[in-house]
C-alpha cells in the first residue's frame, strides 16, 4: 500500500485535495482526521504539517507526498527528491530591506536576516559566499526590522505589497521559484508511478480542452498550424468531401483567441469541450 503524506492545512491543502480527488482517491471526509486508507485505490494517506512532510518522505517513513519546493529545500533532507511540479502554490522568494539600505547580495555579510526558512535561506547564502546571523521566524517575518529583530529579511513575495506596507523594498536576486510539488523517499515504491500518471493526467485536464470544428478541406494545413495540438489533430471526413472534421487539444488560456482566428479562417461548428481526466 502506497504511503502519501499531504499536507493537513494551509493553502496548498485545499488544492492537495482536490486534485487528488479529480485522480480518483478517496481523501477525508472530516478535517481532524490525520490518516485515511483508500482501500480501492491501494493507499493510504496521512495528513502532516506541510513543513513536516519532507522530513518524513527524506526518511523513508512514508513513500511520496506533496508541498511546497521552499519546504523541501528548508528542510535539507538529502534523501526526500523533487518527482513532479504540480502547477499551483506558486511564490517567490526574495530578499528585502530599509529602502536605500541595500542593493546587492554582499551588502547583507556580517548582518541580521530574518525568515521563515532559515534551511533554504542558509543553504542559499552559503553558496553566494555571504555570511549572515540567521533569525529564525515562523510568521510576520516584515515586522523583523521595524521591531530591531533583523537588519532584512527573506521572505515569500508575491506583489510586495506587504513589504512595502512595513517599510522595506525588494533588492538582490531571486532566492527561489517555488510551487507544489511530489516528492518521493530514497527508494522508490510500488505504486508512485500510477500516482504519478494520474496526477499527470489532471494537469492535462486543467490545461487543455478539446476543439471540435468543420472546416472546407483546402484549409487543413493553415488549421493545423494554428492549433497543432500535444501531438496530431484528428480529422474525419464529412458527408460533403470538400468539408472535414477536426478535433484537436489546445490550451486552455488562449482557447478564445483559437477560436476567433479559426473562425475569421472559415472554420465553422467550433465547438469546447472540458477535459476531465487524460492518459498521455
Amino acid at each position: 500500500m502506497l504511503r502519501i503524506a499531504v499536507p493537513n492545512k494551509g493553502m496548498l491543502a485545499e488544492t492537495t485535495a482536490g486534485m487528488l480527488a479529480e485522480a480518483g482517491y478517496i481523501g477525508r471526509r472530516d478535517p481532524k482526521d490525520l490518516h485515511v486508507i483508500d482501500p480501492i485505490n491501494d493507499v493510504e494517506f496521512f495528513y502532516l504539517r506541510p513543513k513536516d512532510i519532507a522530513t518524513y518522505v527524506g526518511s523513508g517513513a512514508l513513500d511520496v507526498g506533496i508541498t511546497g519546493r521552499d519546504l523541501l529545500l528548508d528542510a535539507r533532507m538529502p534523501g526526500a527528491r523533487e518527482i513532479e511540479q504540480l502547477g499551483f502554490g506558486g511564490s517567490t522568494f526574495r530578499f528585502a530591506g530599509p529602502p536605500g539600505r541595500f542593493t546587492e547580495l554582499a551588502d547583507l555579510d556580517g548582518l541580521r536576516v530574518a525568515t521563515a526558512y532559515p534551511g533554504l535561506v542558509d543553504a542559499y547564502l552559503d553558496e553566494h559566499g555571504v555570511a549572515v546571523d540567521l533569525v529564525p521566524l515562523d510568521g510576520a517575518v516584515e515586522s523583523a526590522v521595524q521591531l530591531g529583530v533583523a537588519d532584512a529579511v527573506a521572505d515569500v513575495v508575491s506583489t510586495g505589497t506587504t513589504l512595502r506596507q512595513a517599510g522595506l523594498e525588494i533588492f538582490g536576486p531571486v532566492l527561489l521559484e517555488s510551487e507544489a510539488v511530489l516528492i518521493g523517499s530514497p527508494t522508490p515504491a510500488e505504486g508512485t508511478e500510477t500516482l504519478l500518471r494520474r496526477l499527470r493526467g489532471v494537469l492535462v485536464a486543467r490545461r487543455y480542452v478539446l476543439i471540435d470544428y468543420d472546416l472546407p478541406a483546402h484549409l487543413v494545413d493553415q488549421a493545423v498550424a494554428l492549433a497543432p495540438g500535444i501531438e496530431s489533430p484528428t480529422i474525419s471526413p464529412l458527408r460533403d468531401p470538400e468539408w472535414v472534421a477536426v478535433r484537436v487539444m489546445s490550451p486552455r488560456k488562449t482557447v478564445n483567441q483559437v477560436m476567433d482566428s479559426l473562425y475569421e479562417m472559415g472554420a465553422r461548428a467550433i465547438l469546447v469541450t472540458a477535459i476531465h481526466n487524460a492518459r498521455l
